[in-house]
Formats: structure tokens, sequence, C-alpha cells
């Protein structure tokens, strides 16, 4: 065999080699990326749950976050029913909408508890406490009670409803483009006003107190990585128009985090 044959084939087997490591690192890449965009939007809950459920203490998360979350990932899932996008996610949104009922159950399970220790003693919780320490159930159609339910059962009960409404709707609108493109906007309109609710607690209270910082942080990175996702992977519009719009209200919150520290510079962080 000629030199030249020998050279020829050490070529072509270390080509063939760079080929086959490209393609494993770009498969490699593509997969944690997934994942990160799967399990990303959870990981900023944990240090909010661990402080709620070390201080029994759920004042400083605002429950309308999980609200809105729990809307935005259910109407993402009716919207891929009638134009399909990357399953990576569609099993993020299942995954959120699991991770905000754990958060929803402890936060009402807290807040149930703290409201016990108001009542005198012997006194249950129930209707016919008063007015401020009431029971308060969905099935009692009672608008003013809306997402303030002392039952974890009650929000249980308020979303299956809501699917089930959405679901049938889909179902007789699923060959409308106009129903399909609109449900999909209001799904990530939603998710991008995730922030508001907090936002407007901090406003309201003039204090960042009880709200985790890391969980705001991580917010901003996730969706700063969901947005940029999102655009290189030729996403809906509406996905990183909305992305962008979420990044502006998590910025928004810790600028209130600077804005209301002075206040409590001399308290020990709340993290």
């Amino acid at each position: 065999m000629h030199s030249e044959d020998v050279y020829t084939i050490l070529i072509n087997l270390y080509s063939l080699t760079m080929a086959d490591l490209t393609e494993l690192v770009a498969a490699t890449v593509r997969i944690f990326s997934e994942a990160l965009m799967i399990f990303g939007g959870v990981v900023p809950y944990i240090p909010q749950y661990l402080m709620i459920r070390r201080s029994q203490n759920a004042e400083g998360f605002s429950n309308y976050v999980c609200l809105t979350l729990l809307i935005a990932n259910i109407l993402r899932i009716e919207f891929w029913f009638g134009k399909h996008f990357e399953t990576p996610l569609l099993v993020q949104s299942i995954v959120m909408i699991l991770c905000m009922l754990v958060m929803l159950e402890l936060c009402i399970r807290v807040h149930s508890k703290s409201l016990r220790h108001h009542l005198p003693v012997n006194q249950q919780l129930s209707k016919d406490s008063s007015l401020d320490y009431a029971e308060k159930r969905f099935t009692d159609l009672n608008m003013n009670h809306f997402w303030k339910w002392t039952t974890f059962t009650s929000y249980l009960q308020f979303l299956s409803l809501f699917t089930l409404l959405l679901s049938s709707t889909t179902w007789l609108f699923l060959n409308n483009p106009f129903y399909i493109e609109t449900i999909g906007f209001l799904a990530v309109f939603f998710e991008a006003l995730l922030g508001t609710p907090q936002f407007l607690r901090n406003f309201r209270l003039k204090s960042t107190e009880g709200m985790s910082v890391k969980m705001v942080l991580m917010w901003t990175s996730g969706d700063i990585f969901k947005t940029v996702y999102f655009i290189l992977r030729s996403a809906p519009k509406q996905f990183w128009l909305c992305g962008l719009l979420q990044i502006s209200i998590d910025i928004a919150i810790l600028c209130q985090v600077i804005l209301y520290s002075d206040k409590y510079r001399l308290r020990k962080p709340q993290f």
C-alpha cells in the first residue's frame, strides 16, 4: 500500500471521527437545553417553597403567581392541539402545572393553619366563623372570594372546570386559525405577566420582605434563556415577544428590591 493511500485513509478516519464528535456534542447540547427548558422553570420556586415551609408564613408570596402560571400553561397545552410546537415546551407546561399545584397546596395549608391560630380555643374554621376567618369554598360561587379560598380542593375544582370548558371550546374551534392563534397569544401573554402579581404586592406594601430574591434572579436568568431559546428554535412569535415582556417585569421587581431595601437594611436578608 502506498504512503499516499495510508495518508488518505487516516484523513478519512480523522474526518469521520470529527464528524461523529461534532454530532455527539450537538446532540448533548440539544438534550441539555431541552432538559433545562423543561425543568428550569421549576427551579426558581424551590427557594421560595423552602422559605415558606421553614417560616410557616406565605404572606410574602402572591398566590396569583400560581394562578397566572396555571392558566398560562393550561392555555399553552390547548394551543398545542391546534398548532403543534416543540415537545419540550409541551412537557414544560405539564411540569409547571404540577409545580404550581405543589406551591399552591403549601400556601393554602400554611394560610389555613395561620387562620386557625387566630380562632378562639375549641372553635373550628367553618362558614360560621367570623367574617375574616370564615371558610371560603369555590362552591359558594362568591366572586369576592375568588382565588382566596381556604381549601385546596376548591382550587382543584375551579381548575378542572376551567380546563373542561376550555377543552370543549377548543374541540369545537380546533380548525379555526383565529381561535388557535388567540389562545396561543393568551397563553404566552399570561405567562409574561407572571411577575405582575408579585410586583403589585411589593408596590402595595412598599416591601419585598418574605419574597425570595433568589427566585426572582432565577426568573430573570430563566426568562433570558427561554427567550433566546424561542428565537433560535424559531418558536411562534407569540413566545419570544412575550418573553421580552417577562424579562422587563423581572427587572422591575429587582429594581423594587433595591428601592425598598433601605427600610430593611438592618434586618437579616430573606433568601
